[in-house]
């Protein structure tokens, strides 16, 4: 699943007319560097959840063939569902296995294909270090745990692996995801790994022009 559906606030004006995910990053819509790893990797069907001008993503990308995938839309309406909400709002699309998860606003270097679900796990992050943006970072990680806990924190990258059942007994509407990672925290339920290479939020205008400009590498 490719999150796609939020506004983009911080990316204004650039996200009043185009969606954060079809914004050019050298020459292509970054969602479509996303598509092409996750093809690269033996991903065949991939969701996408829809929002913002979502009318523009799904006639940028149609059903996916181009890139050897079978793209499902999960539409939203006009008011994103959050993090949470989307995702278990676009669960009877993924069906009942375990699977991938990435932030449609990231640009990483990162092989999604070596993303593995510990057994008794509900989720599996990918940790990066923290950018200059973010330098309080999200989550500990200890032998392979993620935690809260501890003085070394790291930024979660916004790539995973989720089994369905981190959602039971959540209820259709809006809401983060932040509060099920912690209950699998609780639970001793959710690892994690960190990863060096090149990755980059592309939350601001700014940012964007670095990677266009080629000073950041992936």
């Amino acid at each position: 699943m490719i999150l796609a559906a939020g506004r983009g606030e911080r990316l204004r004006p650039l996200t009043d007319t185009v969606p954060k995910p079809l914004l050019a990053v050298r020459g292509k819509p970054l969602i479509a560097w996303h598509l092409e790893a996750l093809a690269r990797c033996g991903v065949r069907e991939v969701v996408i959840n829809l929002s913002w001008l979502g009318g523009q993503i799904r006639a940028a990308l149609g059903d996916g063939a181009r890139w050897g995938l079978s793209i499902a839309y999960s539409e939203e309406g006009p008011v994103p569902l959050e993090t949470g909400g989307g995702i278990h709002h676009a669960l009877p699309l993924l069906g009942t296995a375990p699977f991938l998860l990435v932030n449609g606003d990231v640009y990483t270097g990162y092989d999604p294909g070596r993303l593995q679900l510990p057994r008794d796990q509900l989720a599996h992050l990918v940790l990066v270090s923290n950018p200059p943006h973010h330098p309080q970072g999200d989550f500990t990680l200890h032998d392979g745990a993620i935690g809260e806990r501890g003085e070394q924190r790291y930024t979660y990258s916004g790539i995973g692996i989720y089994d369905p059942q981190l959602f039971a007994g959540c209820r259709p509407g809006p809401f983060p995801l932040l509060p099920l990672l912690r209950k699998a925290i609780a639970g001793q339920r959710l690892s994690g790994e960190l990863y060096s290479g090149a990755w980059t939020d592309v939350g601001t205008a700014a940012r964007l022009a670095e990677l266009n400009r080629g000073s950041v590498t992936a």
